[in-house]
């Protein structure tokens, strides 16, 4: 594959312009078993020669480790790239094992100050609150996000699973760059409130786990078989037992069409959300994460693909299909609480 610039978009309304798609870093350093971190450098350096300069990392991936991991990276391409990190999933001091929400502003000042100091900047590109806290206002919650902004630790502001009305609410405090939801052709839920306010408001989505945690290119079909003990896909109900085997059979369309084109299945999952820009009428920048180098050039490749509106009709029933939830526990995600 030889290089390209992959074509961009903006972050809102006076955010960046960055390629029209990131990449997800969480599994350098967490969630998805044993990582290389030689093959991890090699994988960001090559997605930004390829126009990728979106990355996406948070405070939780790995208590705090995968900002450490990105640092140098991120330093030694300091203009060229964007960097997106989060706040809001804290560990219990009575639990290291345990995650709970917070979306105080004391935790807020806490939580950017520390990721400042791991990832050795001067400011955050974009700082998104990664969960809601409800017993939080919003507004509250938002306030003190726009103050880091005129502080100038921060750039730009994000939120992560909140509804179509926390989105409105939160933009009648500060200016909103981006809302990033999980959003692919296994989960749709967004498209009832979040999409359409979104582009209401003019925020660009930011789609994680386009891929269906890997589901959709058929890298695995069983969590509980084909995964190792330490992968947390083995906690996600619709990648495990009946649900997984139910689940497999979903993705015949996506085949037919990958075979269509002569693309692979996680191609055609990708270009399926890319294309939600003109379809939805809003910029969609996912974030596929990957540790590989390859799959980074299978998934920019994805941008160029177009897929014809009979395919999009064959693959438009898939997700009112699966089967078993994104998480065990909705609550804390937007469709828990649209």
């Amino acid at each position: 594959m030889t290089d390209r610039t992959i074509p961009t978009a903006r972050l809102g309304a006076d955010g960046p312009e960055v390629g029209v798609q990131g990449l997800g870093c969480m599994g350098m350093s967490f969630a998805y078993g044993p990582a290389d971190a030689g093959e991890s450098r090699a994988t960001l350096e090559r997605a930004l020669e390829l126009g990728v300069t979106l990355y996406d990392t948070a405070d939780a991936y790995g208590a705090g480790e995968n900002e450490k991991f990105l640092s140098p990276f991120f330093k030694a391409h300091r203009d060229e790239v964007v960097i997106a990190t989060k706040f809001a999933l804290a560990v219990p001091p009575d639990d290291p094992t345990r995650r709970i929400i917070r979306n105080d502003p004391p935790y807020i000042r806490q939580a950017v100050e520390s990721s400042l100091k791991r990832l050795d900047v001067d400011v955050i590109d974009l700082y998104y609150m990664h969960r809601r806290d409800v017993n939080v206002p919003i507004e509250e919650t938002v306030g003190v996000m726009a103050d880091l902004v005129r502080e100038g630790k921060v750039k730009h502001l994000g939120l992560s699973e909140v509804t179509g009305a926390e989105l409105r609410a939160a933009q009648g405090v500060h200016p909103i760059a981006a809302v990033q939801s999980e959003w692919s052709l296994f989960s749709r839920d967004i498209e009832t409130g979040v999409v359409p306010t979104a582009r209401d408001l003019g925020v660009t989505l930011v789609p994680y786990s386009p891929l269906g945690r890997g589901f959709l290119t058929g890298s695995f079909a069983n969590a509980d078989k084909d995964l190792t003990a330490d992968d947390f896909r083995r906690q996600q109900p619709r990648f495990t037992g009946e649900n997984a085997a139910s689940n497999v059979a979903l993705l015949e369309p996506i085949r037919t069409v990958a075979e269509a084109h002569g693309v692979s299945l996680g191609q055609v999952a990708l270009a399926w959300v890319q294309q939600q820009t003109k379809v939805h009428a809003l910029p969609v920048i996912p974030i596929p994460g990957t540790r590989k180098a390859s799959r980074v050039e299978e998934n920019v490749a994805a941008v160029t693909i177009e897929l014809t509106a009979e395919e999009l009709t064959l693959l438009e029933p898939i997700a009112g299909k699966v089967a078993g939830d994104r998480y065990a526990d909705m609550t804390f995600t937007s469709a828990g609480r649209e």
